[in-house]
């Protein structure tokens, strides 16, 4: 099992997502654990504050490192463990990363808000600093929920059958894991028509029954992710 807890100033954000689909059932069957934590409950002041201004001015309000320090410091710790900071100055999250994350025990990840963290939370609490794309997002939130979504759909019995995994993982350049295989899929019907004398086909060749064509056909058409 991998333990993901996540620390947020809005837990409610994940009520609805991890309580539907695959993620939902991972959960019960205990392939994976998530934990949100209230980083305002680990504030020591009676107003619960989790940020203040930037020392030498600025725009906007900065997340303090002391409750993200006793949050942290609370969460039960894991042998093998992550803390990961999303930030847009981070490492370009991928599919290889994904895979190195899966084989750990435990990931915690800090949601940022506002105008950013304090950067000793960077510098001496996180152990890696991710972002999902080169744009800029609200918060931390929804790149704990596609980080947890990639890393969960690599755990076996998550997905279902392990052909499904085993083909979406294969060994590239001699190293395991380092990305996966996308090709076109098409479903029936064989034709679709949106308007008269329009008709969309699905190529012959995946109509044909012949796995060795169909074989080389996907092949010619694949495209690697790292």
């Amino acid at each position: 099992m991998i333990r993901f807890d996540i620390i947020t100033i809005f837990p409610k954000i994940f009520n609805s997502y991890f309580k539907e689909s695959l993620i939902k059932k991972a959960i019960e069957k205990n392939l994976i654990r998530i934990e949100i934590h209230n980083l305002r409950d680990f504030a020591k002041d009676t107003r619960r504050t989790v940020d203040d201004r930037p020392f030498g001015g600025g725009l906007g309000m900065v997340m303090k490192i002391e409750p993200i320090f006793e949050a942290i410091k609370k969460i039960p710790k894991k042998k093998k463990r992550k803390i990961v900071l999303f930030t847009p100055r981070g490492k370009k999250f991928s599919q290889k990363i994904a895979y190195q994350f899966s084989k750990l025990n435990q990931i915690i990840f800090i949601c940022g808000r506002y105008e950013g963290v304090d950067e000793r939370v960077a510098k001496y609490l996180a152990d890696i600093e991710l972002s999902i794309g080169d744009y800029d997002l609200m918060g931390g939130e929804l790149p704990a929920m596609v980080v947890i979504e990639s890393v969960s759909r690599l755990i076996p019995g998550v997905i279902g059958k392990k052909e499904i995994l085993k083909e979406r993982i294969p060994s590239l350049r001699g190293r395991q894991g380092r990305g996966f295989i996308e090709y076109p899929q098409y479903t029936r019907p064989a034709v679709f028509s949106p308007r008269r004398g329009v008709e969309w086909k699905v190529p012959k060749v995946l109509l044909s029954g012949d796995h060795k064509k169909i074989q080389e056909w996907r092949k010619k058409h694949q495209k690697v992710i790292e």
